[in-house]
């Protein structure tokens, strides 16, 4: 199959369930380590089952949203190969982008919203992001094209979707990573009467939140880490929303490093067709329990997950509730 043909493809609706034993093999492996004050033991135990679980999926599968570089493993590193093929040769060809533990500190705290998230897109659907910051805004459905901009001020883009929504600014609830360097940001979102939820961890989960109405979120601001925009980019893709984001670097380095990856532009503003096109599938399982999924509940000889899967072709959204019979099947 030629890579134009690849390109032409779309991505096989039967990969939805493959992806979900994908993030389940991952919750679950993470879940052992909830509330044990150890996250980089539950973050290598997510990593290897996850890249266990992806020897079963019939793909040649390539890591382009990763944990590192090769000299980094166990991580599940950018440019490994994974799937049933990636041995072989054969296959459909996608990448991968994956987050095999969102919520490190969440998971060895016991907090809410920890989840193992995996993306799937054809051949160049993913944006090869480096692991530097970016700067991000989303919103959910239902709004008009361009009802927000990386480029306006928190009271801007806030007016504009009260205006939108039919609401007062005082009805909308903005949520970003509670960090030092959201100060001013937090400020001016307050100034402009808007509610706000500050998260310790996991920016995919606020991305997403912003379409899951059960979540209370409006519009998602602030920085956090590229690799995890691409994978809540690919969600909301999938599940309807608008989302821009740009690169934050620190040093020329960075640029350069970005440069490598393909990025020729450090300055642009990514809107979510960018980081995400094509057919594009997303699946994420709860290790904690939060708004959107319920965390690992673990009952006598066994365990119950919860997971969301979703595609774009479709705009479908699925919620799945797997039980786990360890004495048939152990973690």
């Amino acid at each position: 199959m030629s890579e134009t043909e690849n390109k032409a493809r779309n991505v096989d609706r039967n990969l939805a369930l493959e992806l979900v034993r994908v993030t389940e093999a991952a919750a679950l492996a993470a879940s052992s380590w909830v509330g044990k004050g150890d996250k980089n033991a539950a973050d290598g135990a997510a990593v290897e089952a996850m890249r266990r679980a992806f020897d079963s999926v019939a793909i040649h599968g390539t890591v382009v949203i990763g944990e590192g570089e090769m000299d980094e493993a166990p991580m599940l590193f950018i440019g490994e190969k994974v799937g049933l093929y990636a041995k072989t040769g054969g296959g459909m060809l996608a990448d991968i982008a994956v987050d095999p533990l969102e919520g490190t500190t969440l998971t060895a705290k016991g907090g809410p919203n920890a989840m193992a998230v995996v993306a799937l897109a054809n051949r160049g659907g993913f944006l090869h992001a480096p692991d530097v910051y970016m700067d991000k805004i989303a919103v959910g459905p239902g709004y008009p094209p361009g009802v927000i901009d990386l480029d306006r001020s928190p009271a801007e883009n806030l007016a504009a979707m009260a205006k939108a929504k039919g609401v007062s600014i005082g009805e909308l609830t903005v949520c970003m990573l509670d960090r030092d360097r959201h100060r001013d940001v937090i400020r001016d979102c307050r100034a402009a009467g808007a509610r706000l939820m500050l998260i310790p961890d996991g920016d995919v989960f606020g991305v997403v939140a912003c379409a899951q109405p059960e979540t209370g979120v409006d519009l998602y601001l602030g920085s956090g880490g590229a690799p995890e925009g691409v994978l809540a980019a690919a969600a909301l893709r999938c599940i309807g929303g608008q989302m821009q984001g740009r690169l934050m670097f620190e040093d020329d380095a960075q640029i350069v490093r970005a440069k490598e990856m393909g990025i020729d532009d450090p300055g642009k503003k990514y809107d979510m067709e960018d980081m995400a096109s094509g057919d594009v599938m997303f699946a994420a399982t709860g290790v904690t329990t939060g708004p959107m999924l319920r965390g690992v509940r673990l009952i006598p000889g066994g365990a119950i997950t919860h997971s969301i899967v979703m595609r774009s072709k479709s705009g479908t959204v699925r919620y799945v509730e797997g039980h786990h019979n360890f004495k048939v099947k152990p973690i």
